[in-house]
């Protein structure tokens, strides 16, 4: 059985993930209740069946909020519903994307709001609605999904990329702003993960071989391999990073963003 880390100062801490219950998302919600966290997430499809099977799990529920996340004022309640049931969040871990595939040259201005609602627009106002509380309580930690996409001037989805570079620089601003107020904001870059998703949709045995060569660690990423990055940057442990964009990709982005 392969173990992994404990992270010890998330037992019983308020984590808000948005677009937990699917794909990386539900693996981040497995992965914080595991360490005993109180675990809050948000969705669009009914991810009741799934927070039933975390319970059973786990032996502690995770509340799962229904929500379209690119409505803010339903975003905010649900952050204030997940903090009335768990106390002021902690953790906030901005999850939720849509990296739907489009040429530059068809875009219209519908799609390039709808793609940065999701990608951009929902991350900045989820921090917004958090820092109060963890000013309150002291501090907290911000993890906000990028993606390495960005970093390796991928075509075909201008749009999510565009979005992926405003995340690291908004969370540069977000750590130096509220860093006075012991409150931690980061970025996770994660490379391609063999999610059920990708592979349905992508994961021919050409792309993977190409990807893998690409790779300085010839070895897949899976959910865990981003599950206990996150951990980490939620954790204590790493209580003196702040304003980072951190990948985690195997190497194949070899040098800062």
């Amino acid at each position: 059985m392969t173990s992994h880390a404990s992270f010890h100062d998330l037992k019983d801490a308020s984590v808000f993930i948005t677009g937990g219950g699917s794909g990386i998302g539900a693996a981040l919600t497995d992965g914080f209740l595991a360490q005993g966290a109180q675990v809050a997430f948000v969705g669009r499809s009914d991810a009741t069946a799934f927070a039933d099977d975390m319970g059973a799990k786990h032996g502690a529920k995770p509340l799962f909020i229904p929500c379209d996340i690119t409505d803010t004022d339903a975003l905010r309640a649900a952050i204030a519903q997940a903090s009335d049931a768990h106390g002021p969040v902690r953790v906030l871990v901005n999850n939720a994307a849509n990296d739907k595939r489009h040429t530059a040259l068809e875009v219209d201005k519908d799609f390039w709001d709808w793609s940065l609602s999701i990608n951009l627009d929902a991350y900045f106002f989820a921090c917004q609605a958090v820092i109060p509380g963890m000013q309150a309580q002291g501090g907290g930690a911000i993890v906000n999904f990028s993606s390495i996409s960005y970093m390796m001037g991928n075509a075909g989805y201008a749009a999510y990329t565009t979005s992926n570079a405003g995340i690291t620089g908004m969370t540069r601003s977000l750590a130096r702003e509220f860093g006075v107020d012991n409150i931690r904001v980061n970025a996770l870059a994660p490379g391609w993960v063999l999610t059920p998703k990708q592979k349905e949709l992508w994961a021919d045995p050409d792309s993977l071989a190409a990807h893998l060569e690409k790779q300085c660690l010839k070895e897949h990423l899976v959910e865990q391999d981003i599950v206990d990055a996150t951990l980490f940057l939620a954790s204590r442990t790493s209580r003196m990073m702040t304003g980072q964009t951190i990948a985690v990709d195997g190497g194949v982005v070899t040098v800062a963003a």
